[in-house]
């Protein structure tokens, strides 16, 4: 069972998930928003975007679910995942920040000369 709780928080699999299902919903919202400019065209330009439906309304549509599921996966998925992960895995004791180790260089730099 370790090596599953391991394999879920270790690793990127909720990010990845999270990221396919976004770029799905987003995917949506272009597609209808390239259905509203090419209908917005002359129709002498070119027949082939002749769709008559309301392109606008979709992709309003389209927007508004895409934030709504942008809303349900954040709070249901992001969250409970990050406070999972950092109370299964709390964060490790990170050593000297780059500045310190920066100023250890300088300081024994100016030792030697």
């Amino acid at each position: 069972m370790s090596g599953f709780k391991n394999f879920l928080f270790r690793g990127n699999l909720i990010e990845v998930a999270v990221a396919f299902i976004m770029a799905a919903a987003f995917a949506t919202v272009v597609t209808t928003f390239v259905a509203w400019v090419t209908n917005q065209l002359p129709k002498g330009v070119d027949n082939i975007f002749s769709n008559e439906e309301n392109s606008f309304g979709a992709f309003m549509n389209a927007l508004i679910a895409f934030v709504i599921m942008g809303a349900i996966v954040y709070f249901v998925i992001v969250v409970p995942y990050t406070r999972a992960k950092e109370r299964f895995f709390p964060a490790e004791a990170s050593g000297p920040t780059e500045i310190d180790l920066l100023t250890e260089i300088r300081d024994s730099l100016a030792h030697r000369a």
